[in-house]
């Protein structure tokens, strides 16, 4: 299946660089490319990709506000993986919290970038540890927003899994850790997504850490 793709950067010699690339591989195809967050939100509606790839910075309308009017539009909203230019800014939080599913910086080679479109259009996150450390030392500088919720529904493993994700791990990593096979992880955390109605696994961080189901140092 081809991923279709919409790159949304204000620097044109960016757009045509990664459009290039990206068209080159077999199973991507880009549809269109905005040059600001407001051109982004009106090209989503019409051209309705896969993955947008989303800069910070941009005139008009930024990167984070522009994520946040396309992933509460309704309907199927794309995958929207964020570029920047700095790993450790404060964009990190604010673009996860948008509820984007990627964070990739542009300094990433060619390779990584097809491959992060690749990652978060199967719904996977796409977290450096870098990045995932950000996020977490964040939520313990603002504590949970909410009581220690109850997982309703999930079950021992699937919470023990989610705890896992939280804390940045990947599915080898917890299949290593819980001793299971990758795909068993892969399901579990499926089933977790499922049943607490969360996007991907960006959005199953945020949440874990929001609700206090999770909290960091534990």
């Amino acid at each position: 299946m081809t991923i279709r793709v919409l790159v949304a950067d204000d620097q044109g010699m960016v757009r045509t660089g990664f459009t290039a690339f990206l068209s080159a591989q077999q199973d991507i195809d880009v549809v269109g490319e905005a040059a600001d967050g407001e051109e982004a939100v009106r090209r989503v509606a019409e051209l309705s990709p896969d993955v947008v790839l989303m800069d910070v910075r941009m005139p008009v309308l930024d990167g984070l506000q522009a994520t946040r009017r396309i992933l509460s539009a309704g309907g199927h909203p794309p995958k929207v993986l964020i570029l920047t230019t700095f790993d450790l800014d404060d964009y990190v939080y604010e673009a996860l919290r948008a509820g984007a599913s990627g964070f990739l910086l542009k300094d990433a080679s060619a390779a990584q970038l097809a491959e992060a479109v690749r990652v978060v259009a199967a719904g996977e996150a796409l977290l450096a540890p870098s990045v995932t450390r950000r996020l977490i030392s964040e939520f313990a500088r603002l504590g949970p927003r909410r009581p220690r919720a109850t997982l309703d529904g999930v079950t021992e493993r699937e919470a023990e899994v989610l705890t896992l994700v939280a804390h940045g791990l990947s599915n080898q990593e917890i299949a290593e850790r819980l001793v299971l096979s990758e795909q068993t992880v892969k399901t579990h955390v499926g089933r977790v997504l499922a049943k607490l109605g969360l996007r991907d696994r960006a959005q199953a961080i945020v949440h874990a850490y929001e609700t206090g189901l999770v909290r960091p140092g534990e």
